[in-house]
């Protein structure tokens, strides 16, 4: 009985504000359109309910504040205005190391060419880095290598959005010229990529992957792809995105597996993961919300990392939560990861959220004395990666770590995801608005046309005390982590992916193995705040050991 009275007035409440929404939009010339009934309605949704009394004392006010909200919606705010509350992922006692320490990756001086050219394609930045230093290919050699497999393999996975060759060859052009002179600017000079087409780049198009936006001209670099510039880097693509950042159906098709061409390659970063996977680029740039760098590179079998928040410059970027977006690359190996991870971070003068703390990285790391904690009911649990993950396990334990099993925060993570929903109902407010959300591909119940009108119902009390319970979430989760040094999750199962997007947590996604339909899994390393080098370090000791990173599609298709 108790569940259908609480369906009934949920009922109620949503007519309710549907009426009170109605009133709003139809009754504009009355002099006062909030009425008594409206209110009464409106309490439902909002969980409370008061005497005729009180509804009638509210009334002028919320007249009132109907002539605030009119004026508000008048005002021209772009996607790219942050709101002047800015999230804080710092707890209480939190302390960073301020000193830079050296950066450390292996030897690849040993490197040579092929005798198939086309093996490059899976040669990690390291091992392409040294092959341009050393003059045994130039950078106009390997980015026409790269855009030709683009163009060949592209179609068939649905990856790319806008090819940038034009820009590309005059990058890489540039970069040989500088190479020749002696001006090598580090292991990114001269290394083609491909960036998620929510950054926006000067002279092309950034779509968002969303029909409404695909022909959107944001003339100039975003902050991350500035940053690859200088540091030689050649832009040769601008790859797919489920649009506006969920799943992977774009307005031009839905973004394929290269394991499994029938399948998708999962979202929201799904053209930067299939091409890496794919061998089309040698490294790629993604973002992450709530899970669209971890999923679409365990889907095809490639590294990817998610930064701490407040890690990379979102400027020039589509928001979608500005509390929870991350930019990441996604690479071959985590090794890679910290070669890009190393070109992208710290401050840009204009992403107020960003914090100036250095990031040290060396290859080598002991594992003995190294305590790495593991979800202990999530791995118990059964679902579709236990077997990988179990043996991923025993691999860390040969390696010489101890591992301590934890349990994450009990915080009610999934009630307070509307923090997410309401932020990108404001960051979409125009759209919805505009009705031009009927242009999105994608019009069900989950999809973000239906997602940004629910999120209007969200109270702005809610979501604040949604951000209150974040708080604790934040300062539990520091406390759980005091005696690790790091944390290893199912990638897929329980509830780490938004409990670690909400806390700002980084984590690296390994591949770990196969499923039994021959694609790949995957698990996830979790650091503390900042910790990024350990992070990756221990990443790519697991990845040594098992070599699932050197595996790759077969594309026959």
């Amino acid at each position: 009985m108790k569940k259908t009275t609480n369906k009934y007035w949920s009922i109620l409440a949503l007519a309710g504000f549907s009426f009170f929404l109605g009133a709003i939009y139809t009754a504009r010339e009355e002099k006062n359109p909030v009425t008594r009934q409206i209110i009464h309605y409106a309490e439902q949704l909002i969980g409370l309910q008061f005497n005729e009394a009180k509804e009638d004392s509210m009334l002028d006010g919320l007249n009132d504040q109907l002539k605030n909200y009119e004026a508000i919606r008048k005002f021209n705010l772009d996607n790219s205005v942050m709101p002047a509350v800015l999230f804080n992922p710092i707890p209480d006692g939190f302390k960073v190391s301020t000193t830079q320490n050296t950066f450390h990756v292996s030897d690849y001086s040993k490197t040579k060419m092929p005798k198939d050219i086309n093996n490059l394609a899976f040669y990690s930045i390291g091992q392409l880095a040294h092959l341009i230093k050393t003059k045994q290919i130039t950078s106009v050699k390997l980015t026409k290598f790269f855009i030709d497999r683009l163009k060949k393999y592209g179609p068939k996975l649905e990856c790319i959005i806008t090819l940038t060759e034009e820009r590309a060859m005059k990058e890489a052009e540039e970069a040989d010229k500088e190479i020749s002179k002696g001006k090598y600017r580090g292991l990114l000079h001269g290394i083609p990529y491909g960036v998620k087409d929510l950054l926006a780049t000067k002279d092309y198009k950034t779509t968002w992957g969303a029909m409404p936006y695909k022909d959107q001209m944001i003339d100039e670099d975003a902050a991350v792809i500035k940053k690859l510039h200088a540091a030689g880097a050649v832009l040769i693509a601008k790859l797919t995105l489920g649009a506006l950042a969920m799943g992977d159906y774009w307005f031009g098709g839905r973004t394929r597996n290269p394991w499994d061409t029938t399948q998708g390659s999962s979202g929201s970063s799904a053209g930067p993961a299939s091409a890496t996977s794919a061998g089309l680029v040698p490294f790629a740039i993604g973002t992450e919300t709530w899970g669209s760098i971890v999923s679409p590179s365990t889907v095809c079998g490639v590294t990817g990392l998610r930064p701490t928040y407040g890690r990379v410059s979102r400027t020039g970027a589509m928001a979608l939560s500005w509390s929870m977006d991350k930019i990441g690359p996604i690479c071959r190996n985590a090794e890679d990861c910290a070669i890009v991870f190393k070109y992208i971070y710290g401050p840009d003068g204009k992403d107020q959220t960003l914090y100036n703390y250095p990031f040290s990285y060396s290859q080598k790391i002991n594992f003995k004395g190294l305590k790495i904690g593991y979800l202990k009911k999530d791995f118990e649990g059964k679902y579709a990666f236990h077997d990988n993950d179990s043996l991923s396990l025993v691999t860390l334990r040969k390696l010489g770590a101890t591992l301590v099993p934890i349990e994450l925060p009990d915080i009610p993570a999934d009630d307070i995801s509307i923090i997410l929903t309401a932020e990108a109902g404001a960051a979409f407010d125009k759209l919805t608005r505009s009705g031009r959300d009927s242009l999105m591909v994608r019009q069900g119940k989950n999809a973000w046309p239906n997602i940004f009108r629910e999120s209007r119902f969200i109270p702005a009390v809610e979501y604040i005390n949604a951000n209150r319970i974040r708080t604790i979430l934040i300062q539990k989760m520091f406390d759980m982590m005091k005696d690790i040094d790091l944390y290893v999750a199912p990638s897929w199962h329980g509830n780490d992916l938004l409990v670690t997007n909400l806390t700002g947590n980084p984590c690296v996604v390994v591949p770990n193995g196969f499923s039994k339909k021959g694609t790949p899994t995957s698990i996830s390393f979790i650091g503390k705040l900042f910790d990024e080098g350990k992070l990756i370090a221990v990443a790519k000791k697991y990845q040594d050991a098992t070599g699932f990173q050197l595996k790759h599609p077969a594309i026959n298709w």
